[in-house]
């Protein structure tokens, strides 16, 4: 969380390092240059350790799903400690808290606490896999950029101060909040404590989306150009027959069909599993359009990228991936032509907040209006969410659910 001020409550004492006193109960603080203001004291960063593991704090106003349709403010709960610091030039608010804690968090902000055993303990793998996987050096945005091109991407090492953000650029994490009563998700933990997924001796960094589409996409078409063995491009069936989507004419015929998969489902008690309240509010995500006129869609490049093409004349996709999604667009418009990629940069410069995917179409009419027929929820990369849910609703159990999104790895228990 970052603000200029924040306002938060500490149910039970907590002990304040800096100030050597115990405080509970409603408080603030807030930015006074690079110094963290609290109680008429100034500090260079704050910490509020907890007295007793079951105590909790509450941040106000938490804003989620940032730069996404759904972003909106909640108040948040907590366990562990509370620790304030100054970071680009805002008050930053970390949590830290053991990772088995941690993923009892994540796999009820990601989903429904109520989401089958077998669901939940697939996500508990992978969460707690990727959450503990070594960080590379590479950088965290990476881009190319010039006169003719534009190709940026975003890595989860964009954290310096702390592990993991609470939002969707790392995994969602937002508190106890969602959790509620229910054991399923303390169970799914439990049974799988210690479980990570490997491959070759090492821990595989295992990505997920909402809905992939029907196929699954390379992490190389989304990110650093690295290949990994077991993010793999697969069908989202039983039967592994998955058509060359990197080829035009293959991609559109896949994207204007609806093809039979796993995440291809209407079924409201699975979806409900996956998806939470605001999730929710996207009706379509296995296959969608959005329409633009020239204007709008002129005038909304300009916005997010910054340049102006003119009146947008043709949207061309030069690169597409093994799921359909668009790697490299061409945008050409009457002041300006340029090429822009990765995924979601692509999606980013298309939409108000994200576009579903870059798995789409492109059609015009003679008026130079767009419409954008696409395909799926999210980069595609590894584990399909909803996918996974109809395969636990289906009988398969979680290891088979994983072995189905990252081939050839295995479960390992590493502690």
């Amino acid at each position: 969380m970052h603000s200029c001020e924040i306002h938060f409550v500490l149910n039970g004492n907590f002990f304040c390092q800096e100030l050597n006193a115990y405080f509970s109960g409603c408080q603030s603080c807030s930015l006074d240059g690079e110094w963290i203001c609290f109680h008429h004291h100034s500090f260079s960063s704050l910490t509020f350790e907890s007295v007793r593991k079951e105590q909790t704090f509450e941040l106000q106003d938490v804003t989620i799903g940032i730069g996404f349709h759904w972003e909106r403010k909640e108040n948040q709960q907590f366990r562990g400690n509370l620790k304030f610091i100054v970071e680009q030039n805002m008050l930053c608010a970390i949590n830290s808290l053991s990772i088995e804690d941690y993923l009892e968090s994540v796999i009820s902000s990601e989903m429904s606490a109520t989401s089958s055993l077998e669901l939940l303990k697939a996500h508990a793998v992978i969460s707690r896999s990727w959450a503990t996987k070594p960080i590379s050096a590479s950088l965290s945005e990476c881009c190319c950029d010039n006169s003719s091109c534009h190709i940026k991407w975003y890595e989860r090492d964009a954290h310096v101060n702390f592990d993991v953000c609470a939002d969707d650029h790392c995994q969602r994490y937002q508190g106890i909040t969602r959790i509620g009563s229910n054991t399923l998700v303390k169970q799914a933990i439990e049974q799988t404590r210690g479980e990570v997924l490997t491959y070759n001796g090492e821990i595989c960094d295992a990505r997920f989306s909402k809905s992939c589409g029907g196929a699954t996409e390379l992490f190389e078409n989304c990110w650093a150009d690295e290949h990994y063995d077991y993010l793999t491009a697969i069908s989202d069936t039983s039967t592994d027959i998955l058509p060359d989507l990197t080829i035009e004419e293959n991609a559109e015929k896949f994207i204007k069909s609806s093809p039979t998969s796993f995440c291809n489902t209407n079924d409201k008690a699975i979806l409900s599993q996956v998806l939470n309240n605001y999730d929710q509010e996207t009706a379509d995500f296995y296959r969608w359009r959005v329409h633009y006129t020239n204007n709008e869609l002129s005038a909304l490049i300009q916005k997010k990228s910054g340049i102006d093409f003119g009146k947008i004349i043709d949207l061309v996709p030069l690169k597409r991936g093994t799921s359909a999604r668009i790697v490299r667009l061409k945008i050409v418009g009457t002041k300006r032509t340029l090429e822009v990629g990765k995924e979601l940069e692509i999606r980013k410069w298309l939409s108000e907040s994200h576009l579903y995917s870059s798995a789409f179409v492109v059609e015009k009419d003679t008026n130079h209006n767009f419409t954008l027929i696409g395909a799926g929820w999210g980069h595609g990369v590894g584990l399909c969410q909803i996918g996974a849910a109809v395969m636990a609703h289906q009988g398969y159990d979680y290891k088979s659910i994983l072995q189905h999104y990252f081939r050839g790895a295995k479960v390992e228990k590493r502690w």
